[in-house]
């Protein structure tokens, strides 16, 4: 992670206190697959160095968010701002009542016995970023390296790059051992439209069965609400692999342009398509099969 700079260390408040009520009607066992969790930092401090300092957003916030938008399953992927312990999330999960699980940032130095610690204690994958706000300095193939560990765990990895990177990760990519689940829709340009480059090396790489993607993230590859744009990507990849779409709020929504309201996000799920079997296979099934959460 990169060194921080002062004004970074100032806590910046990145979510809604009281989010709209959402008037979408959720299916039963919806799940919200991308969400983090902050401190508070007196239990669980922040990792040093940090690229930023968010605002405590805990636990209890997080599960008092998803009663009032109506999701009662999660899967809370590790912040970097936490660095490599996992604690703050192994503890979410612990408090969760069986509903909510986990996505590890683990060092490429893992060792076989604590990825099986983190699988017994509800971690489901391991994530890498490729942002040049969150990079690890790991290269893609010794990230392809873990995967045959991850299979025996049954669990998968977990990547989060720039829009570019797509065409120079996706191949090598595709040596993984176990699935590989492509973080917020590549982060493509949604205003490119459908055509984009990136976007069309997206729609191909999703042709392999090895690969799922979250439909995450509306409002981060379109910055504009109602966020016509990132819905339209969305309609895309939802219609392009309906069995292999994951949608998440990234709630708090750190390191973003504005702070979207999760109310607006959970609504905008109704004009992901026109089928009702593919929102229940997006909120419900496709996450069931590959979190494998308890009945």
């Amino acid at each position: 992670m990169n060194a921080p700079t002062p004004h970074l260390q100032q806590p910046v408040q990145t979510y809604m206190l009281a989010p709209s009520k959402p008037s979408l009607v959720l299916p039963v066992g919806s799940c919200d697959s991308h969400v983090h969790v902050f401190g508070p930092v007196n239990a669980f401090p922040y990792a040093e160095p940090r690229s930023f300092t968010p605002a405590d957003a805990g636990k209890d916030t997080l599960f008092a968010l998803h009663r009032h938008l109506g999701i009662s399953r999660c899967v809370i992927v590790q912040s970097a701002c936490h660095g490599y312990d996992n604690r703050v999330v192994e503890d979410a999960i612990a408090h969760g009542g069986g509903r909510y699980l986990g996505v590890a940032l683990v060092p490429l130095s893992v060792t076989p016995a604590e990825l099986q610690r983190l699988a017994a204690a509800g971690f489901r994958a391991i994530r890498f970023n490729f942002m040049k706000h969150l990079n690890t300095g790991a290269s893609v193939e010794d990230v392809v390296v873990l995967t045959p560990m991850l299979a025996e765990l049954g669990m998968h990895l977990q990547i989060h790059f720039e829009s570019a990177l797509i065409h120079s990760l996706g191949p090598v990519l595709q040596q993984s051992a176990c699935p590989v689940v492509i973080d917020h829709m590549g982060r493509v340009d949604a205003t490119l439209g459908g055509d984009g480059a990136d976007f069309q090396a997206l729609l191909r790489l999703l042709e392999q069965p090895l690969f799922y993607v979250k439909v995450s993230g509306i409002d981060r590859i379109d910055a504009t609400p109602p966020y016509q744009h990132g819905i339209a990507r969305a309609q895309e990849l939802v219609a392009h692999v309906p069995d292999r779409v994951l949608w998440g709020s990234d709630w708090p929504h750190p390191n973003h342009t504005h702070v979207p309201d999760d109310g607006v996000l959970v609504d905008a799920l109704a004009q992901f398509s026109a089928n009702p079997a593919h929102l229940q296979a997006l909120l419900v099934d496709n996450p069931q099969r590959l979190y494998r959460f308890a009945a």
